[in-house]
């Protein structure tokens, strides 16, 4: 996840975001601060036309903030940058299930740096504080090793023998072939990829093979 700076560029589309805040004030010195750049045009979030962005403007990730970012996740295909007071690891998972993709503290909200933000979610990255991703790294970590590891998982869902199992049959290996080669029985490798299409809610083997390697595992 990066901020890298929008470019001023004439001939760029301005990206349309909208501002949702819980008090007129906050709104108001949002709008005040983005209509001037000519990186985005301000429109109304619930317009007919979806923006590319909402910036939804909050203290904190409470239910009131859970239930804005649920409307505007159910409602419309815009992307949500969270500009917030208090954030934390857990309130920062809480709203990454709302579909957020960057979040800015309002300590650091100068209007460059929000602009930043908006430009990097709008092309379909995200953006988190450093200090926030840094933990959340540390906790993914601990997640693998602590949690899944043990279990012989990935973050994928995927266990070792899936994924070698994916592997193969993305080489065009018949399951017999599968089968001698890993020393399974053929009625082993079919229970793995069926126990694959089946958790992961996958149509067939080719889609099993198209999941891992969009997951970068083969």
């Amino acid at each position: 996840m990066s901020a890298t700076r929008t470019g001023c560029n004439p001939l760029t589309p301005r990206i349309s975001v909208a501002i949702h805040a819980r008090d007129p004030i906050s709104q108001a010195g949002v709008v005040s601060q983005l209509r001037p750049r000519p990186e985005v045009s301000i429109t109304e979030w619930e317009a007919e036309t979806p923006p590319q962005i909402v910036v939804a403007v909050v203290d904190t990730v409470d239910e009131e903030a859970r239930r804005t970012l649920r409307r505007i996740m159910r409602t419309s295909t815009s992307r949500v940058v969270l500009l917030t007071t208090d954030i934390d690891e857990q309130k920062l998972v809480s709203a990454a299930e709302f579909g957020v993709a960057g979040v800015v503290r309002r300590s650091d909200a100068t209007p460059e740096h929000l602009v930043d933000v908006i430009g990097t979610v709008a092309r379909g990255e995200g953006h988190l504080p450093p200090d926030l991703l840094g933990s959340l790294l540390k906790r993914v970590g601990r997640l693998q090793s602590q949690v899944l590891g043990p279990r012989g998982l990935q973050l994928t869902g995927l266990t070792e023998r899936e994924i070698e199992v994916l592997r193969m049959v993305a080489e065009g290996h018949e399951t017999s072939d599968i089968a001698t080669k890993l020393g399974y029985s053929e009625r082993t490798i079919k229970n793995v990829l069926h126990q694959v299409i089946t958790r992961l809610q996958l149509s067939n083997r080719a889609h099993a093979v198209a999941y891992a390697m969009r997951q970068g595992l083969i």
